[in-house]
C-alpha cells in the first residue's frame, strides 16, 4: 500500500492534530512561544504512535541537529509491516506568537502523501502568491500585484475593489501593500499564519480573495498541499538573502533549479490528505474551547484524490482522555527527545 487510499487515515490524521491544538492551547496567552511549542510538538509526537504509517517527517521542526523531535528525517507512526510509507509535512502550531500571545488564527497542522509527493523545502524565506478555486489560473507571482488582482477580479466577474488581499504585517511587504492600496483592494493584515491565508482564499466565508507575501518555505508546501485538496492555486520562488541560505538549498534540493519558479505540483501533489484544528479563533477555524472535565474542538480534514472537505467539531472527555490533561501533556514533553523503539 504506496497511496493515501484508505480513508480511516484522515480520521486518524485530524487526531494528531487535535492532540496538538489541544496542548499548545493549554499554553494560550502565557507569553512563552517556546513553551507554547513545546507542547504542540510533544502531543503531537506522541499521537502519532497510534497511526497505523510508515511515516517519515520531510517538512518539520528542522534538522535533527536544530529540534529534538519531530525534526526532518524523524521516523513516526506505528511502522507495522504492512502500514503504508508516506511522507509528513506537519508544524504543530502556525503562529507560535498568535497562540503565547492570545491572539487569533493559530493552528495545528499536518499533511500527508506517498513518498516523494512533497518538496523539500529548506527553512528559508519563499515569495507566494495564492487563489481560491474561481481564481485558478489567473494569479502569476511574476506579474505585478495591481496585474494579479485585475485577473482575479474578471474571473470572479467583480471590481477590483470588491476583492481583500490578505498579506502578513512585515516591512518586506510595505511595496507590495502600497501597490495593493492604489487599486483600491481591501487588505486584511495579518501577524502570523501564511497557510491559513492561503485556505482562507478558499473558503467563502472568509472573505479573502487573493494572498500575497513572503513567509516559511516550509509553509509554502503545507499550503500547497492544502490547496491540492481545496482546487486552489498557489506559486512560489525561494528567496536568498545570505549565501548559506543558498548552500542549504543546494545540499537539500539537489539537482532541482533553486531560482525557479515553484508551482503548486512541485510543492505538494500527489494523493494527500490534510488536517488542521484551530489553536486560538481564526477566519476558518475555531480554537479549542474548555470546560470543566473537558474540551471543544474544530478541525479541517481534507483529501485530494476525492475533494472531500470534512468540518470536525469534537468533544474530549478528559477522564477517559487522560493523555489531555496538563499532567499527562507535561509527561508527554518529559520524554522529548528520548530514542524511540
Amino acid at each position: 500500500m504506496t497511496s493515501v487510499d484508505d480513508r480511516n487515515l484522515a480520521l486518524e490524521l485530524a487526531r494528531v492534530t487535535e492532540a496538538a491544538a489541544i496542548a499548545s492551547a493549554r499554553s494560550m496567552g502565557q507569553g512563552d512561544p517556546t513553551y507554547s511549542d513545546q507542547m504542540a510538538v510533544s502531543a503531537m509526537r506522541a499521537a502519532f504512535d497510534a497511526m497505523h504509517i510508515n511515516g517519515t517527517v520531510v517538512i518539520g521542526e528542522g534538522e535533527r541537529d536544530e529540534a529534538p523531535m519531530l525534526y526532518i528525517g524523524e521516523e513516526v507512526g506505528r511502522r507495522a509491516p504492512h502500514d503504508p510509507k508516506m511522507d509528513i509535512a506537519l508544524d504543530p502550531l502556525e503562529g507560535t506568537n498568535l497562540c503565547a500571545y492570545g491572539r487569533p488564527g493559530a493552528l495545528a497542522l499536518i499533511a500527508m502523501a506517498p513518498q516523494g509527493c512533497f518538496l523539500n523545502a529548506p527553512d528559508i524565506y519563499m515569495k507566494k502568491i495564492a487563489a481560491g478555486p474561481r481564481a485558478r489560473g489567473a494569479i502569476d507571482l511574476d506579474a505585478s500585484p495591481a496585474q494579479n488582482l485585475h485577473r482575479v477580479a474578471e474571473l470572479k466577474g467583480v471590481r477590483v475593489e470588491e476583492l481583500t488581499a490578505m498579506i502578513l504585517d512585515r516591512p518586506r511587504h510595505e511595496e507590495v501593500i502600497a501597490a495593493i492600496r492604489k487599486t483600491g483592494a481591501r487588505i486584511r493584515l495579518i501577524e502570523d499564519g501564511d497557510v491559513d491565508a492561503a485556505i482562507a482564499t478558499c473558503r467563502p466565508e472568509s472573505g479573502i480573495d487573493i494572498m500575497f507575501g513572503i513567509g516559511g518555505a516550509p509553509e509554502g508546501v503545507l499550503a500547497a498541499a492544502a490547496m491540492q485538496c481545496l482546487g486552489g492555486e498557489i506559486q512560489g520562488r525561494l528567496m536568498f538573502y545570505k549565501d548559506e541560505e543558498r548552500e542549504r538549498a543546494r545540499r537539500i534540493m539537489g539537482d532541482r533549479d533553486i531560482e525557479a519558479l515553484l508551482t503548486m505540483h512541485d510543492l505538494a501533489h500527489g494523493e494527500i490528505v490534510f488536517a488542521a484544528t484551530g489553536v486560538t479563533n481564526g477566519s476558518i477555524l475555531k480554537g479549542v474551547r474548555f470546560f470543566a472535565g473537558g474540551c471543544e474542538t474544530h478541525s479541517l480534514v481534507m483529501r485530494s484524490k476525492s475533494g472531500t472537505v470534512r468540518t470536525i467539531e469534537a468533544m474530549h472527555d478528559f477522564e477517559r482522555k487522560p493523555a489531555y490533561t496538563l499532567e499527562g501533556l507535561h509527561e508527554n514533553m518529559a520524554d522529548c527527545g528520548k530514542p524511540r523503539h
